[in-house]
């Protein structure tokens, strides 16, 4: 059994993506998958399925594997766009798309909207997102480059947005530097903007990958700083110190505390943390949890 302290920081943390890229499955095994995930002693870990607005009208006849006792939970995603009016254009597409995707056993609910920003203003795009989205109770994440991360956090802030960091991908240039993610989460924690990851996250502790010939960010880092920066007010040296850990034995859970080196964070206070360090998108739900079970984590 989990500890309480890793299970506050990964409680319903890992948003399966397989349909992206390592993984890269077609939609149905990729559903059938989900299936099984939320039907599994390990489901306190799943969050919601990210599935991209194109394929809402391929997606029904896979909805029936799910009911209101095992639901699919549904993070939509909307496609990169070039400009202002792409965007918006796109936003209501979303909406329609959205507003009936569901079924008949009421076991589909579309808890999550995520979206890459176009390039310019900032608000100029978040003003479309009321008149073609705002009669929907979603959380919303918008994602930009890490390099634009703490303007775009602090153009968020107030807004009740969440930003989205992207953290890696099938190519070592994909991966953001550890001060570049320290930077957005020290951010988030400022302007109180809730924020997600995707992409690179497979493993706890951040190590090697061969297959994209550079070091991998872990989960544990990446949720675990965001946690612990808020608690502490750390600034971006210490976050990217904790980032840069490929040291597993730095990281110790028990049911009160979840201890890095010299700082800690009780159980309820992660708790209070993660409605800030929100999730992650990954390809694979059964790489994380293999690998916290090999390193006796539960």
């Amino acid at each position: 059994m989990p500890s309480a302290a890793l299970r506050a920081l990964l409680e319903h943390a890992i948003d399966y993506a397989g349909l992206f890229p390592p993984a890269d499955l077609a939609l149905e095994p990729a559903l059938e998958n989900q299936a099984s995930y939320v039907r599994s002693q390990d489901r306190w870990m799943l969050g919601a399925f990210i599935l991209p607005i194109g394929k809402f009208a391929a997606a029904p006849s896979q909805l029936t594997l799910f009911s209101r006792e095992n639901p699919l939970r549904v993070s939509a995603l909307g496609p990169k766009t070039a400009d202002a009016a792409e965007f918006r254009e796109q936003l209501k597409k979303a909406a329609d798309a959205i507003a009936g995707f569901r079924n008949d056993d009421g076991g589909v609910l579309v808890t999550q909207f995520e979206m890459p920003l176009p390039p310019g203003s900032v608000a100029e795009s978040l003003g479309a997102v009321k008149d073609s989205l705002g009669q929907l109770r979603l959380s919303f994440f918008w994602e930009a480059p890490a390099d634009a991360a703490e303007r775009t956090i602090a153009a968020l802030a107030g807004s009740a947005f969440g930003f989205k960091l992207r953290t890696g991908g099938v190519i070592a240039d994909a991966f953001p530097t550890d001060a570049q993610i320290a930077r957005a989460l020290v951010a988030s924690a400022k302007h109180r903007v809730p924020i997600k990851f995707t992409a690179g996250l497979h493993h706890p502790v951040k190590k090697f990958h061969e297959s994209v010939a550079t070091k991998m960010h872990g989960f544990l880092n990446v949720l675990g700083a965001g946690v612990l920066a808020a608690e502490h007010c750390w600034n971006e040296i210490q976050t990217a110190e904790m980032l840069a850990d490929e040291n597993a034995g730095s990281f110790n859970f028990d049911d009160a505390t979840f201890r890095w080196r010299n700082w800690s964070i009780t159980t309820s206070q992660i708790t209070a943390r993660r409605r800030l360090v929100t999730s992650l998108g990954s390809c694979s739900f059964d790489e994380p949890r293999d690998d916290l079970r090999a390193l006796g984590l539960f």
